[in-house]
């Protein structure tokens, strides 16, 4: 655990709570810790949701597959980063998603039932916590929403643009690199990799952008 120390104090869920405190908090909430390889399930949809993870080193993507198998990537989460928080907040009994390994990775399991109920030891920085949880839930539907206004634009064109608007905003620069291959680009922005690469084509013709696999530069405003 010491060698993610600094992951953990980065993370949202543990905002204003002294590292010093960490170890016996950890124990207070059930954590353990797995390591994952490449592509390997974390959580499979259908799963109870009954625990939460975070990210200590890797990375993990949120998936969903509908009932002809198109995968939809939901999220992207990172070191320090949540995931799981969310449907165990809504107490849904079955995830409706899935969580994978974007590479070899390690997660900390937390017990949600821990996490949003205060101990018996009434430690002092259960209530703390409880109210950063509610920011990271807050800020996830946020980002949700900012999904959903990207992938409601009518053409592969304009998604992409709109995406790639964020990214820049989000990196205060037009030089940025993706958490997505093409494929994964294709399955976030919910259209198909070969549109999505003609697109991308086009747009580097006309000039308003350069690539290199996941490193994008915005060249002028439309």
């Amino acid at each position: 655990m010491q060698n993610h120390l600094k992951n953990l104090e980065n993370c949202a869920l543990f905002e204003g709570i002294a590292a010093t405190d960490l170890p016996a908090m950890l124990g207070c909430l059930g954590a353990r810790t797995v390591e994952y390889q490449q592509d390997e399930v974390i959580l499979h949809e259908g799963d109870p949701a009954v625990r939460m993870g975070i990210v200590l080193s890797g990375s993990a993507r949120i998936v969903q597959n509908d009932f002809y198998g198109n995968r939809s990537i939901i999220a992207t989460v990172r070191p320090a980063q949540l995931f799981g928080e969310s449907f165990a907040c809504a107490n849904v009994r079955a995830l409706p998603v899935s969580v994978i390994c974007a590479e070899k990775s390690e997660i900390m399991f937390l017990d949600c039932h821990r996490v949003t109920m205060t101990c018996s030891n009434a430690c002092a920085f259960h209530s703390h916590m409880i109210l950063n949880l509610l920011r990271v839930v807050s800020g996830k539907n946020i980002l949700l929403n900012q999904k959903i206004e990207i992938i409601s634009r009518r053409t592969t064109r304009e998604k992409l643009l709109a995406y790639l608007a964020v990214q820049a905003q989000q990196n205060h620069s037009r030089e940025f690199t993706i958490p997505f291959d093409r494929q994964g680009l294709a399955d976030y922005l919910c259209v198909e990799r070969s549109a999505l690469s003609a697109e991308i084509s086009r747009l580097r013709k006309d000039g308003l952008l350069e690539t290199d696999r996941s490193f994008f530069r915005l060249c002028k405003t439309r």
